[in-house]
This record gives structure tokens, sequence and C-alpha cells, in this order.
């Protein structure tokens, strides 16, 4: 490169394996000068004054990014690594987003026209998908068709926002788990599991949507190529792909991805950091990058090539990044993760709505002390 910098690349394993050393580095002082990492953690090093505010670089006339750089990053990804006072501390390499696999194929010999637009629509296909497996002569597939309910966060999460909520206080710096969006989301999934319109699998569901035992299955879309490969080993032929989740008050998938950041060593060092990150984050280097991974870019005006046209269903999929926002970035937002699943796991057998309301309100408690705890 033009300015002489010299980048030495130093893998570090999982992502787990990266935070462990980050961790162990900050106690040391022996740190990188950048690091890949989620948002939360990228937070959570911001506090402890190790990675570097960016607004500066970022703005920066010389060295910063254009205004069509600006404009053109997709804005789900990029709020990942933006704090409630607007301070960035990270970049996106790229980005992946949680959605509905679903069988087009099926629905269509089931007598639907198209996707659900709503969460009505999905729940009267995911039942009527339940409903066919019941009544066939297959007593293999009974109480099998619908959804496949596993309730992880990054499922949950974007079920909020299709019912017009969100997880977060007016200000960023806190959860409101049980507010309405999030009840009626919790009322319409436990609607879901007691009418007998959901099913759960041992693993991943990829075999199970192969084999019509699910019409729809929440995936990042980082699982396209394994989805594909199971409907090949299960000689299907039926056309599938990505949708988004419906509801009354939008359509939303769950953009994520992993930031990179620079940690504070000094001026020099941390310019020639900056223009390293510029360039790794690039709409050029996005392109050769994608081309490796599979991921979506994080900026849309990376050049993709002809893959939308050579892979149709990463290609639809790339159309569902506009409707694309991101989890909190709070520094215990892995830990209240953990929180959501285990309640909207309590959520799914729950007899009355007075229970759910219980289960929330116990949720928004311990996300409070985990913030808490966190500071």
């Amino acid at each position: 490169n033009e300015y002489g910098i010299t980048v030495e690349a130093v893998a570090q394993g999982s992502q787990s394996d990266l935070e462990t050393a980050v961790n162990g580095a900050i106690a040391t002082g022996e740190l990188p000068n950048l690091t890949m990492g989620f948002a939360n953690g990228l937070v959570r090093w911001y506090g402890l004054d190790v990675i570097a505010p960016l607004n500066a670089y970022i703005d920066d006339p010389v060295y910063g990014l254009s205004d069509e750089v600006q404009a053109g990053i997709f804005p789900g990804p990029y709020s990942s690594g933006t704090l409630p006072d607007a301070t960035q501390i990270g970049i996106p390499m790229h980005q992946s987003a949680q959605v509905f696999f679903y069988n087009h194929t099926w629905a269509s010999e089931l007598g639907f026209d198209g996707p659900p637009e709503t969460a009505a629509e999905f729940k009267e296909q995911a039942c009527a998908a339940a409903a066919a497996n019941d009544a066939d002569d297959n007593p293999d597939n009974d109480g099998t068709g619908g959804l496949v309910y596993y309730p992880d966060a990054s499922q949950i999460i974007p079920w909020v926002w299709a019912f017009g909520g969100e997880i977060l206080t007016a200000d960023g710096t806190g959860y409101d788990l049980n507010n309405q969006a999030v009840v009626d989301a919790a009322i319409f999934l436990n609607d879901l599991v007691v009418s007998g319109c959901t099913l759960t699998t041992p693993s991943y569901p990829n075999p199970e949507f192969a084999g019509r035992l699910a019409l729809f299955a929440s995936s990042s879309t980082a699982g396209i190529p394994f989805q594909a490969a199971a409907m090949t080993e299960a000689g299907s032929t039926d056309e599938w792909g990505a949708i988004p989740f419906p509801g009354p008050e939008g359509r939303y998938v769950n953009a994520f991805g992993q930031m990179i950041g620079i940690v504070s060593t000094n001026p020099d060092q941390d310019l020639a950091s900056w223009i390293f990150l510029k360039y790794l984050t690039s709409p050029e280097t996005q392109s050769t990058w994608i081309g490796y991974t599979g991921y979506f870019p994080s900026q849309s005006t990376t050049d993709v090539g002809t893959r939308p046209t050579d892979d149709a269903i990463w290609g639809g999929a790339l159309e569902l990044l506009d409707l694309g926002k991101a989890e909190p970035n709070l520094a215990a937002h892995g830990a209240v993760r953990g929180a959501i699943r285990d309640a909207f796991d309590a959520v799914a057998v729950a007899t009355s709505q007075e229970e759910i309301v219980g289960i929330l309100d116990a949720l928004n408690a311990t996300a409070a002390q985990l913030v808490a705890e966190s500071e």
C-alpha cells in the first residue's frame, strides 16, 4: 500500500476463543491493533478504554469515509457499532440475517399463493401444513408440518419488531422486555404452539425442512448452503427460499455480523489501523471477501458479481437486507440473550395470558439486573 503499512493477521479460532484472547490481552497489556468481535464485546472493551472511538476518523477530510460510502452502509449492521451518544466503535466486516426458510412448492400445494405477509397469514399457513401432515397416510409425520419452534433470541427479537415494538428503553441504556409488543409476540407464539402448529428438532432443522416436516424453519442466511445440501440429500426438488418475519406492523430480518474495532495504542498506529480498517471494509474488498465466504456485504454498493443469478436463494435473501435491524449492543446483551431464550421456552408451555405476562415481567427484571452487573 502507498503508506508502507505492514499488517500481520493472527488467527484466534472461534469467536469465543477470540474474546478470551482479547480479555487475556487486556490483563497483560499485550494487545493487538485491531480486533474483530460482536458488537456487545466491543462495547464492553470500549468501557475499559481499550477500543478507540472512530468518529474523527470516519469524518476526516483526508482519510475518512466518503459521503457515498457512508450512505451505502446498511443501517442495520452499522448501528451495531453505534453507542447511544452516537460514538461509533466498530465498522461491520460483513453481515448475515436471521430469516425464515420457506417451502414455496409445498405452500402452493396447500393452496397458498405466496409467503405470508402478516402474522395471521403466517399462522394460517403453519397450521395448514401441520393439519396436512396429521391427515395424510404417514403416521411418522404426525405432529409436524408447521414452524420449527426454537426460541433463540435471534428469532424472538425480530418477532417483537414485526409486532411494532423494541426491546430497549427509549434512551437505549436498558431493556424493556415486557412492553405490549413483546407481550403480543409472546401470545402469538404461545398460540402457535398450543394450536399444534409447531414442532421441535434435536438439532439444526435442515433435514426436517427438506423432508416437509416444517413449512417454516428459521436460520441465519449463512446456513443457506447447509439447507441446500440437505435438500439435495433428501432428493427434494421443492422450490424454497428466505422470507422475513411477518407481523401486523411490518416485516423484518435480524441483521447481524462481526464488527472490527481499533485498539487504542498511539496516534500513529491508530491511524494506520484505521487506514487498514477502511480498506478491509471497503466495497471493493468486500466484493472479494463475499466471493470466498458467502456472507452478505455490509455496503449496498458492493459488487456481488453474478452470485445472485448463480445462487437464486442467496440472491433472494440479499434482497431482504433493506428490512434488516440490529440487536442491541449493550455489554450485557450476551447474558440477556440467554435469559430471553429461557423465558420464551416458558412462554411456549404457558397456560394463560396472565402467566405469559408474569414470565415477561420476570424477564425484564432479570435483564435489568444483568445490565447493572455489567456496569
